[in-house]
C-alpha cells in the first residue's frame, strides 16, 4: 500500500471536459498524474464509485462546500478518483456542481488504485473491483498525508479531516 513519503504513482487517469480549450478536446482528455501533480499541493480522495450513497451525499458535497478553505490552506486542486469511465465522472461532475472545484477523475481500469495498493473487491455486490474509501494530501508528486477507511466507513476520508493536516 502507498504510504506517507511515496509518490503517487506513474498512472493515466480521465477527465471529461464539457468545452474545448486550455489544450483539452471535448470528451474524455488523459491526466498523467505525475505531470499533473508536479509542483502543486493537491487533496486528493478517492471513493467506490459514483452515484453511490456515501459518495454522493457526503464524501463529494463536503469537498465542494470546502473548496475556497483548502484554497485558503494552500491546495492547488481538489481531486476525487473513482473506478469510473471519464463519461459516467462527468455526468456524476455536473450532478454534483463541482465545476471549479474538484476535478472528478476516472480511473476506469482501476490502474491507479491497484498501483496505491488501495483496492476493494466488490464483485460480489456486482461492482468489480473499486478503490477503497481514502484521502491524501500530495505535495510536489508526494504523499504527505494519507487517510484510509475502514471497511464500510466515513470517519477520516472526509473534507474537515483533511482540510485540517492542509493547515497543519
Amino acid at each position: 500500500m502507498i504510504k506517507i513519503g511515496d509518490n503517487l504513482p506513474a498512472t493515466t487517469l480521465m477527465e471529461y471536459s464539457e468545452v474545448e480549450g486550455n489544450g483539452c478536446s471535448l470528451g474524455p482528455n488523459a491526466v498523467e498524474v505525475a505531470k499533473a501533480s508536479a509542483g502543486k499541493t493537491i487533496a486528493l480522495f478517492a471513493l467506490p464509485g459514483a452515484f453511490t450513497p456515501t459518495c454522493s451525499a457526503k464524501h463529494v458535497p463536503g469537498y465542494v462546500e470546502h473548496m475556497a478553505d483548502f484554497k485558503a490552506a494552500g491546495v492547488d486542486e481538489i481531486w476525487c478518483v473513482s473506478v469510473n469511465d471519464a463519461f459516467v465522472m462527468g455526468a456524476w461532475a455536473r450532478e454534483q456542481k463541482t465545476e471549479g472545484k474538484v476535478r472528478m477523475l476516472a480511473d476506469g481500469s482501476a490502474d491507479f488504485a491497484k498501483a496505491c495498493g488501495l483496492t476493494l473487491d466488490l464483485t460480489t455486490r456486482g461492482m468489480g473491483v473499486r478503490s477503497n474509501r481514502y484521502s491524501m494530501l500530495v505535495k510536489d508528486g508526494k504523499v504527505v498525508s494519507l487517510n484510509v477507511e475502514g471497511p464500510g466507513k466515513f470517519e477520516v476520508s472526509d473534507a474537515a479531516t483533511l482540510l485540517a493536516q492542509a493547515k497543519a
